[in-house]
């Protein structure tokens, strides 16, 4: 897997190559927003982890060049992870159709279930559902005394 990580942040890159890494798992970083077009027509990455925050231009910005390239025909689909300041700017990940988001501070099990949850959707859906089943499943089996 090729993961594109966008940011001006070391500690957000720390994190983000952390949680992440593997031995089938290779990086680009891209320390300003407006070379991630560039970067993704060189080399298509699997995922675009973007910071709402890189340099002069930001991940609501980016994330919305790229669906704008996409929908001409210019680049490909590219999966999109924001990573948002605070929960106050959900409402841009969701404007810019990025496909996942998390609220900073990041740990890296949360990292790793939206990533999991942006390449393998139907997956984690029927996880969802599984869960959400065995909670009802559980309630059921209660018996009361009396």
């Amino acid at each position: 897997m090729h993961i594109l990580v966008a940011t001006d942040a070391d500690f957000v890159l720390d994190e983000v190559t952390a949680a992440l890494a593997d031995p089938d798992t290779s990086f680009t970083v891209c320390r300003n927003g407006r070379d991630v077009a560039g970067v993704v027509a060189a080399r298509t990455p699997d995922l675009a982890v973007l910071d709402l925050q890189i340099g002069s231009m930001g991940g609501m910005a980016v994330t919305m060049g790229l669906r704008l390239d996409e929908s001409a025909g210019v680049l490909p689909h590219v999966p999109v992870l924001m990573l948002l300041d605070r929960r106050a700017d959900l409402h841009l990940a969701k404007r810019s159709a990025a496909d996942g988001w998390l609220v900073k501070p990041l740990d890296a099990l949360s990292l790793q279930f939206a990533v999991d949850a942006i390449l393998h959707p139907a997956a984690a859906a029927a996880e969802a559902v599984a869960e959400t089943e065995a909670d009802d499943s559980a309630e059921e089996d209660v018996v009361e005394a009396g």
